[in-house]
């Protein structure tokens, strides 16, 4: 996938394309950038037309000077969106991409499909999440942005992978690394702040897919499968964490492709 660049007026927002079809977006999480879905790509690429950004403030997307809200994030993507001239997309997105996922289906459903969240949640930061945004940010700030990495990415993979898939690991490190450090704080400021969009879960007409990690630490799968619906297909990933997109592509690959086959 090449390398692109979206003008979003003083900075430009990244992106890589491959394929052709429908649009399908893939949004990844906190301190990721597009490169979380390279194992995952090639598996959808002959069934749609994949677009993979890097939000702003991660990998090789840059960042106005000033804060960040979830809903700009979502504002981000429907331009992009506007800007690639597609039909409407189907949006899946992991962890802070879910965040921007429901803030787009409710902000813009009208350029939505369908969509998911990939180890995500609706519901908002509780006090103790958000105490724990905030030591993120002085970590950031006083310690450096490896060191919070570090720290971060163990918890993202299921337990004994950490030893059965080291490059994976280093593989994720290494992205989060390329993270703005300014970008991360501003992030976790607008994740703390985030709405609770329950609602928008219950509200949702659309095909919505909720896949969770069977052995998530960061997202149980309590908090991501709480609709059902006809409208609504739950899949648990076994043996994965929070990064199915690289602890199991094929097995989430699958998943997608057997959920859009429900519908389109």
């Amino acid at each position: 996938m090449g390398q692109r660049t979206a003008d979003r007026g003083g900075w430009s927002l990244s992106y890589q394309e491959q394929g052709s079809g429908h649009p399908l977006v893939l949004l990844h999480g906190f301190c990721g950038s597009g490169a979380y879905w390279d194992e995952v790509v090639p598996l959808l690429d002959a069934h749609f037309r994949v677009i993979v950004p890097d939000l702003r403030g991660h990998g090789a997307s840059g960042s106005p000077d000033e804060p960040c809200t979830i809903e700009q994030l979502a504002d981000d993507i429907a331009a992009l969106i506007d800007e690639l001239g597609t039909e409407k997309a189907i949006v899946l997105g992991h962890s802070l991409g879910g965040y921007v996922t429901l803030a787009l289906a409710e902000r813009h459903a009208d350029k939505l499909r369908a969509f998911g969240l990939i180890h995500s949640t609706a519901y908002p930061d509780d006090e103790k999440a958000k105490e724990g945004r905030l030591k993120g940010m002085q970590t950031i700030r006083e310690q450096g942005l490896p060191v919070f990495i570090e720290g971060l990415v163990p918890k993202l993979f299921a337990p004994a992978h950490l030893e059965t898939m080291p490059e994976a690991v280093r593989k994720a490190k290494e992205i989060g690394l390329g993270t703005s450090p300014e970008g991360a704080v501003r992030t976790l400021d607008a994740m703390r702040g985030r709405a609770d969009r329950n609602a928008v879960l219950r509200a949702a007409e659309l095909p919505l897919l909720l896949a969770a990690g069977e052995q998530d630490q960061i997202i149980p799968a309590e908090r991501t499968f709480v609709v059902q619906g006809e409208n609504v297909t739950q899949k648990l990933i076994p043996g994965t964490g929070h990064m199915s997109m690289m602890e199991a592509p094929k097995e989430l690959a699958n998943t997608i492709l057997d959920w859009v086959a429900s519908f389109a």
